[in-house]
């Protein structure tokens, strides 16, 4: 409550200091967010493309991780891919980010609108990966630090949790999906700050 409040009001958070990676920490601590040896970057990363394999395989998809071979040469892949197809007779292979709109690149977008940084961070992340598009449905899921999922990734979970739905019979199963999601998103708001 105590850091929500704070960044809400604008008040000190932390000690000013310098960060491990040499960058200058002042009294709001929202460099956590943006860091590169933050030390919840990569098990934030992780821990939203597990939620995704695990409800795919929810839905009846079975997919694997960090698939080698796709197309890249220089050794990066997606985050996943499905084993068989997902639509229109293609695989969906999907990579997910965690954007903090709080960096000072995204700044000018965040304040015009709420949403633009995720899908500028889609946009960016689909242009990486523009040669699967012939053998593969590509999808980007850009999640924001602070709340907002880029469009068609929104899209994309919400049909998911329709076809976990379909195999539970549970209705409510996209919006038990969201839910995790967002809950995910609060637990590693808290760790970073």
């Amino acid at each position: 409550m105590r850091i929500g409040v704070g960044l809400r009001l604008g008040l000190p958070l932390c000690i000013p200091h310098q960060c491990r990676c040499g960058s200058q920490v002042d009294a709001h601590g929202l460099h956590s967010f943006v860091c590169k040896r933050a030390p919840g970057r990569s098990a934030r990363h992780h821990a939203l493309n597990d939620l995704i394999a695990r409800a795919l395989a929810s839905a009846g998809t079975p997919v694997t991780k960090e698939p080698q071979g796709l197309l890249r040469s220089d050794g990066k892949r997606p985050d996943g891919l499905t084993l068989i197809p997902w639509q229109v007779g293609k695989a969906l292979s999907w990579d997910v980010m965690v954007v903090c709109p709080l960096a000072e690149s995204y700044m000018e977008a965040a304040a015009r609108d709420a949403g633009a940084v995720a899908e500028i961070a889609a946009t960016c992340k689909s242009l990486k990966y523009v040669g699967l598009d012939s053998r593969y449905i590509f999808q980007p899921i850009a999640v924001l630090s602070l709340g907002p999922i880029n469009d068609s990734a929104t899209t994309f979970l919400g049909d998911l949790g329709r076809r976990i739905a379909e195999q539970s019979g549970e209705i409510r199963e996209g919006n038990f999906l969201f839910q995790r999601l967002s809950v995910l998103i609060q637990r590693f708001n808290a760790f970073c700050t």
